[in-house]
């Protein structure tokens, strides 16, 4: 057998298991880091709340009229104000980078609502949310803003 043969399958051998080690490790990767699916609803009127189907698998739920965003990921659902704490419009879900935007000055936000980088300074405002039954109940008149209330902000999810 030739060196450059020996050199071949020490070559072929040593890629099959580093690329068996990055399969592996894409097993690893937790399924909130791929792209939550999107879906526009209109929630329900239940006295001061607006009543949501308790989303089954992580998502994202957009309710323009009501001006809401329902997120649920890793375990946990979201309410966020559908605008831009910074001037006021309207953030979109960034599918491939797994977070949202501002579509007017590009801040970036997480998808529990925290603040990344851009012209905002403080994470996407929060409703009060609780569950009742097998819905989400979100209170649309009371907001709780990272900067003015962070044990309120902190507080505004629940664990599904």
């Amino acid at each position: 057998m030739s060196d450059s043969s020996s050199s071949r399958r020490a070559f072929l051998k040593s890629s099959a298991g580093c690329l068996g080690g990055a399969f592996a490790l894409c097993a690893l990767v937790p399924e909130s880091l791929s792209a939550l699916p999107v879906t526009v609803a209109e929630g329900r009127q239940a006295g001061a709340e607006r009543a949501y189907p308790l989303p089954a698998a992580d998502s994202v739920t957009v309710d323009q009229k009501a001006g809401m965003i329902l997120v649920r990921m890793t375990g946990k659902v979201y309410a966020f104000a559908l605008s831009c704490p910074h001037e006021h419009a309207a953030v979109k879900w960034v599918p491939k980078d797994n977070r949202f935007s501002c579509t007017k000055h590009d801040s970036k936000y997480r998808p529990d609502g925290t603040y990344i980088s851009g012209r905002a300074t403080r994470g996407l405002d929060r409703f009060p949310i609780r569950r009742a039954g097998d819905n989400v109940m979100i209170n649309l008149s009371v907001v709780f803003r990272f900067d003015k209330d962070p044990d309120g902000w902190q507080k505004a999810v629940i664990a599904v």
